[in-house]
């Protein structure tokens, strides 16, 4: 009687994932997927725009991988940031009173947003776009130089905003090098801010 194959038949075991729960071979899908592609030189007050813009994103709850060029929404809601497939008009009153705007993720792993039209009518979501606009301005209150408070990786991010975090970062160093703005303190680049938030994401 021949012997039972019993390792074919038993389970194989499981990988180890993450504590995110990615695989690796989804994690490093992901990886190459949001790295920063077409990066190039920029005048400042862009890149300074561009900082403002994705940090703005990435501050937001959401649990999908983005992707370049895909309509994102960005709302306000319940104290928090919350970006979403769901555009405003397919949402309840409350949602649209929320909009902030429509963004989009670059190729080169930055994020711009079209404002919603009447944004400055919106108090609460006008309000809390000034708060972030003052933390960000404080944020630059430094003799450290931009790239060193780019958030390369903030473990205290869940997976995805951590993931396009790194991939932003990466994509914004080269940017400065580019452009010869390496070592330039942020104090330096603080004056460059428009005075209200809103110019901010024009």
């Amino acid at each position: 009687m021949p012997t039972k194959n019993v390792k074919s038949n038993a389970p194989a075991p499981k990988q180890a994932g993450n504590p995110e729960g990615k695989g690796a071979n989804g994690f490093l899908l992901d990886w190459y997927q949001s790295r920063p592609r077409g990066v190039v030189a920029k005048p400042q007050p862009q890149v300074l725009a561009e900082l403002f813009t994705s940090m703005l994103a990435l501050t937001a709850v959401f649990k999908y991988r983005p992707v370049v060029g895909k309509s994102n929404y960005l709302y306000w809601i319940n104290d928090e940031w919350s970006l979403s497939l769901i555009a405003p008009e397919e949402w309840s009153d409350e949602r649209r009173e929320g909009f902030a705007g429509k963004m989009v993720l670059q190729k080169d792993m930055t994020w711009t947003i079209t404002p919603s039209d009447n944004l400055a009518e919106k108090k609460s979501v006008s309000g809390a776009l000034r708060r972030f606009y003052d933390a960000f301005a404080d944020t630059l209150d430094s003799d450290r130089a931009l790239e060193e408070i780019l958030p390369f990786y903030v473990q205290s991010m869940p997976y995805y905003q951590r993931l396009f975090a790194s991939a932003l970062s990466q994509s914004l160093h080269a940017t400065v090098i580019l452009g010869g703005q390496a070592a330039t303190p942020c104090r330096n680049w603080i004056r460059l801010l428009p005075s209200a938030p809103l110019l901010c994401l024009r």
